[in-house]
């Protein structure tokens, strides 16, 4: 089942709706085509026939990175202590135990939960390709078409990224776990990538696993492939120490500059984490507009780190949002947490307002993922929408007014009742319209990658 955009007109009446500035009360928004047609402020009462959407109605939320299958990791990864390091030889396991089917059921269980969370579009970083081993399957393009089919079935859109993973280090051959992450090159992989195709609820872009996993020479066969698509193109990016020593090692320079000698930084692109980087790092990235994306829920448990996102986002820098591993899935909680780990780490408040990390959370998100057409509740904007209940125990009481303030700095993804993708009301009343029993598929994908 793929999305396809609403083809009749149908109004919704937001109860109280985010403009971008300010909480406007009885908004009447008709939605054709799979877009915002027009918006009627002033409307106290539901037009005839409206779909009723009761609470702050947001621009649709957007996920910029995501791993889908990091999901069937929570609560396992957290027993006990580790590193980062010895987190990510669970991962491999996992990972190993993928196939086109279980990944497919899972990511239609995770893209759900996402969905639940107010989330309509998603970027997913994907770098499982091929069978354990190796060796491609029929459609070399399996598991990416399976994620999209995913996202399809549970009504959101997505961006697969799809990854280029050639190494396990700076002159490192892949190990046996990342065998089936590599085409062997950046080129066999632009072959098999270019035929991939977006669609309706699907866009395509690239990325470069990180720079320990792309060998410098081959950078630029990379960007070269994004640039010629005029497709997003992300890379992790200093989010441990131990890779910018390594490339200093290996190269004499941070991540950062080795990415900008080959072409791949740019206003297309998107850094994930940004962690550890240097005065110069942030001058690059702002400098040509690469944009940001920031992972805390990820960024903590994992230990990382906080990255500099106030210092990138006044270099120029656009900043996004990610649930990344899943440690949690909650944009809201992103949001906040960029906020808050900034307020810990310089003893200050008010580095941004709710307005920008909202605005993170949806529009500069959705641009970071190729859809420049979303995070506004505007006439022309595509009609995704996300209702935050104001009248749970984490959200009633403050004024309608503050709802901005109320959905970042107190609401949680429990409080999402409505969730409305391309005009078609994906969740309704907190129940997911097209994946009848999350919880259980949820349950069941997870269950069938167990060792």
């Amino acid at each position: 089942m793929h999305v396809t955009p609403a083809q009749q007109t149908r109004t919704y009446w937001l109860e109280h709706a985010w403009l971008g500035t300010h909480v406007e009360p009885g908004v009447a928004v008709e939605v054709a085509d799979g877009r915002i047609a027009a918006v009627r402020t002033g409307t106290q009462t539901p037009p005839p026939g409206a779909e009723i959407l009761r609470g702050l109605t947001l621009p649709g939320l957007s996920n910029a990175h995501s791993h889908a299958f990091h999901r069937a990791l929570r609560s396992t990864v957290q027993v006990g202590s580790g590193t980062f390091w010895t987190w990510r030889e669970v991962m491999y396991a996992t990972a190993d135990r993928l196939t086109p089917e279980t990944y497919r059921e899972l990511a239609r269980a995770v893209y759900a939960e996402m969905a639940l969370a107010g989330i309509t579009s998603v970027g997913e970083f994907h770098y499982v390709h091929h069978a354990p081993g190796g060796t491609p399957y029929a459609d070399p393009n399996a598991m990416g078409e399976a994620l999209m089919e995913a996202a399809a079935d549970a009504g959101i859109r997505i961006t697969l990224l799809d990854t280029v993973y050639l190494s396990s280090g700076f002159g490192q051959p892949p190990n046996a776990h990342q065998l089936r992450f590599s085409d062997g090159s950046a080129e066999a992989w632009a072959e098999r990538c270019s035929v991939l195709k977006d669609r309706d609820h699907a866009r395509i872009g690239a990325a470069v696993h990180s720079v320990r996993a792309v060998p410098a020479d081959q950078l630029a066969t990379v960007a070269r492939w994004a640039e010629e698509r005029g497709a997003p193109l992300h890379v992790h990016l200093s989010e441990q120490t131990a890779e910018n020593d390594a490339c200093r090692e290996a190269h004499g320079c941070t991540p950062t500059r080795l990415l900008a000698d080959h072409g791949v930084l740019g206003p297309r692109t998107t850094g994930v984490h940004n962690t550890h980087l240097t005065d110069e790092d942030i001058a690059l990235i702002g400098g040509n507009g690469t944009g940001t994306c920031m992972c805390p829920t990820t960024e903590r448990d994992l230990a990382d780190g906080i990255g500099p996102a106030v210092a990138l986002q006044r270099a120029g820098s656009p900043l996004s949002l990610g649930s990344d591993s899943h440690a949690v899935i909650d944009l809201l909680e992103e949001a906040r947490a960029m906020e808050l780990n900034e307020r810990l780490r310089t003893r200050t408040r008010g580095h941004w307002t709710a307005a920008a990390l909202l605005r993170a959370a949806s529009a500069d998100g959705h641009a970071a993922l190729g859809w420049d057409g979303a995070g506004a509740i505007e006439p022309g904007a595509l009609a995704d929408l996300t209702t935050i209940a104001l009248d749970t125990v984490r959200t009633a009481g403050p004024l309608a007014r503050l709802g901005a303030e109320t959905a970042v700095f107190a609401a949680s993804a429990a409080d999402v009742s409505h969730t409305v993708v391309g005009g078609r009301h994906v969740v309704r009343d907190g129940a997911h319209t097209l994946v009848p029993d999350v919880p259980r598929a949820l349950a069941d994908a997870v269950e069938a990658l167990r060792g």
